[in-house]
């Protein structure tokens, strides 16, 4: 064979050869990996004890006995704990009067301490990070949060920046939806989200009861994660995202005022908890999953899903009253990450998943002792797992978060190595789980209970225990 035919036979050859091999390349560089996170542990002197929530209340001087009453219920069954963590502002008696500034220091004490030590932890420079996203849904200042982390950290010019707010409790995950995609584009890069929330003007000081709930499971933290799309760091890396899927049912309008941020009849501004909520939630979970169950669960789990399904609609007279056919996600996944929206929120999803209370643990013992951080509490619950020793190579691990709009946001990761650090709750991590997770406030306030509305009051001089 001549050259001539050689070239006309073999340059096609090679070219084709050349484009699978870029998109081989290219299909390995969209890869999103978690290399570390850090989760906010704020100082002892801000933990929330029984005996100082007391008083927080007792200030509140639009609160009267019915309202005390209330609130007693509500935390007795919240499922948090004494140890959470609140706003300085608060302990210093000006949750009534926050100031611009009181925002801003709540933020900044967050992030020189997460992001210092996630990117000390990996010998990671500032100037290393390409992509920045942060995530605070209810405050924003000029210039933004995103800008402050920049110039306190003097991180390169043509950085990309992200600054989300009013996104929710769910808003880590479109964080995450948001470096996937630029990863998907572009090679070698290294992420930095931050997520938290801002507790300090925040904190409702009216009588509205679907607005006094927040007060009762809101509360401080945050966390840094790095993520990256490198290959040479693809061996230190701890998770690999495998799917995404998000949900939003803003156009329903049961769906969008279930969950709110709005002013109260006395002009107090607060967030609103409506009692359409758990069906909301519901009804979003169930369209999330619909869509990421195909694509993480195995074939015969969603045939017999499907034919169980089946056959119930045929013999619908017969079965009428029976218990629904419930998929099962544990075929396909090892741990479920869920976050902490409240003890009520935990148990509706254990249910409708048919989860045991091993795999419910997690966000029970998450929401026992760090409360309801917004967007960040599901990395407190995914540390609650790694530090239990829980996550080993190959697992599969399936996030699911909520939050205003109303949204549903789920994602699938691969655990890449065995996990064991001790992270944010190296300190306590041996306490639990507890043998009772069952909070002091009856014991303390519930004399209140028997008290007579026509004679009931508070001196102002009374020391809570």
């Amino acid at each position: 064979m001549d050259l001539i035919s050689i070239l006309f036979y073999g340059l096609p050859l090679f070219y084709l050869l050349f484009l699978i091999w870029k998109i081989i390349d290219r299909k390995r560089h969209q890869n999103c990996y978690i290399l570390d996170y850090e989760c906010h542990k704020p100082t002892d002197d801000r933990m929330l004890s029984t005996g100082f929530s007391g008083e927080i209340i007792r200030r509140n001087k639009h609160l009267g006995l019915n309202e005390y009453k209330f609130l007693l219920k509500a935390i007795v069954s919240s499922g948090i704990g004494e140890q959470t963590y609140a706003p300085r502002n608060v302990f210093y008696g000006r949750e009534t009067c926050p100031t611009y500034e009181d925002g801003i220091l709540e933020m900044e004490e967050f992030f020189h301490d997460s992001i210092d030590k996630v990117l000390k932890r990996n010998g990671i420079s500032p100037n290393e990070i390409d992509v920045l996203v942060v995530n605070i849904s209810m405050l924003t200042c000029m210039p933004s949060l995103a800008g402050r982390i920049i110039n306190y950290y003097k991180m390169r010019k043509d950085i990309k920046v992200y600054n989300i707010t009013g996104m929710g409790c769910s808003a880590s995950l479109i964080s995450i939806n948001i470096v996937e995609n630029i990863f998907k584009n572009e090679k070698n890069k290294v992420a930095l989200m931050v997520t938290s929330e801002s507790l300090s003007p925040n904190w409702y000081i009216g009588n509205n009861r679907s607005m006094i709930l927040s007060n009762c499971l809101f509360r401080s933290g945050g966390c840094a994660v790095l993520l990256t799309n490198k290959m040479a760091l693809k061996n230190k890396a701890m998770f690999q995202l495998k799917n995404l899927v998000r949900t939003h049912h803003g156009a329903k309008d049961e769906a969008y005022d279930s969950c709110i941020q709005k002013e109260d009849d006395q002009g107090h501004i607060g967030f609103h908890l409506d009692k359409t909520l758990p069906k909301a939630a519901t009804k979003a979970l169930i369209d999330n999953l619909k869509t990421i169950a195909p694509l993480i669960l195995p074939v015969r789990e969603l045939l017999r899903f499907a034919i169980v399904s089946l056959v119930r609609k045929m013999n619908w007279g017969s079965t009428k009253g029976g218990a629904k056919p419930v998929i099962n996600f544990k075929t396909g996944v090892d741990h479920i990450c869920l976050h902490t929206g409240g003890k009520a929120v935990i148990d509706g999803v254990g249910t409708n998943l048919n989860l045991s209370e091993y795999d419910l643990e997690p966000a029970r013992m998450t929401l026992h002792r760090f409360g309801n951080t917004s967007a960040s509490s599901l990395w407190y619950v995914l540390g609650y797992m790694e530090a239990k020793e829980r996550l080993k190579k190959g697992d599969k691990v399936l996030m699911i978060s909520f939050g205003a709009g109303f949204k549903c946001n789920s994602c699938l990761w691969e655990v890449l190595r065995d996990l064991g650090d001790g992270n944010v709750w190296k300190d306590c991590i041996d306490n639990y789980p507890p043998k009772n997770t069952a909070n002091p406030f009856l014991e303390k306030f519930g004399w209140i209970q028997d008290e007579d509305p026509n004679t009931f009051c508070i001196p102002d001089d009374i020391v809570f225990p």
